[in-house]
């Protein structure tokens, strides 16, 4: 049984090219219907119940993000397209939603989809959707959540409850403000990305660490965390870190 998909693109030659590349390298993936107008998209979705929607962010009267929070409970699979926007894919990020950037490259389309159709078969679309819309909704607050994607599935968790996180061999342990700490199938660069700009700053090549729990920095190169944990920090980064305790 083919999935059904919809695109949603205020830009007619974008929206064409894309649509040509999903018949192209997805087959099994039936566009069912594709709009320019965010307005008459929310109608397709409803009437449709689409699988997946391919979404553009920044469109005219609703971007996106407002598109989206026009549901409810979204169970559809969504891959954002932008033309790289940073708070956007920051958001997007966060919340282990895919994205591709315009122009849309082949590859990158390939990868964005195959993990689209992964998360429907796992049915994680939900929990993803609606935390999005939480994050979006508390983007000046520190309820904003981040999903951890874990051995046991995925953990959401305030990003304001995270101490630090330290890169293990590929993976990342987050040290949560509880006690407890979570090992998640992410690198440590990916939390780099994700968190950079929400208070944390990485130390070291594997500690990146929230500000918040600083409690105090030791002249020989080390950072003592409010649980007691002493931290590593590099020589180049010692300066930008002072400047940034300065800041809080």
């Amino acid at each position: 049984m083919n999935l059904k998909a919809i695109l949603v693109d205020d830009e007619e030659k974008a929206l064409k090219s894309l649509q040509i590349k999903v018949k192209n390298l997805f087959p099994e993936i039936d566009i069912i219907a594709i709009s320019q107008r965010p307005l008459e998209a929310i109608d397709l979705i409803k009437k449709h119940k689409p699988d997946l929607i391919f979404l553009d962010i920044e469109m005219p009267q609703l971007n996106g993000f407002d598109v989206l929070q026009q549901f409810e409970k979204p169970e559809f699979e969504i891959i954002f397209v932008t033309a790289y926007n940073d708070y956007a894919v920051e958001a997007i990020q966060c919340c282990a939603i895919g994205y591709i950037v315009k122009p849309i490259d082949d590859s990158d389309l390939k990868t964005a989809v195959e993990n689209a159709l992964k998360n429907i078969k796992l049915k994680n679309s939900l929990n993803k959707n609606s935390t999005l819309i939480e994050n979006l909704k508390n983007s000046q607050t520190s309820d904003c959540k981040i999903i951890i994607p874990s051995q046991k599935g995925l953990d959401f968790i305030k990003i304001d409850a995270i101490v630090r996180c330290e890169g293990e061999s590929g993976y990342t342990r987050i040290i949560l403000n509880n006690g407890k700490a979570i090992l998640s199938s992410y690198s440590i660069g990916k939390f780099v990305k994700m968190l950079t700009n929400k208070n944390f700053l990485l130390v070291h090549r594997s500690h990146l660490l929230n500000l918040k729990y600083v409690s105090s920095y030791l002249n020989e190169g080390y950072i003592t965390m409010e649980n007691g944990d002493n931290l590593p920090i590099s020589k180049n980064k010692r300066q930008e870190f002072i400047e940034k305790m300065s800041n809080i």
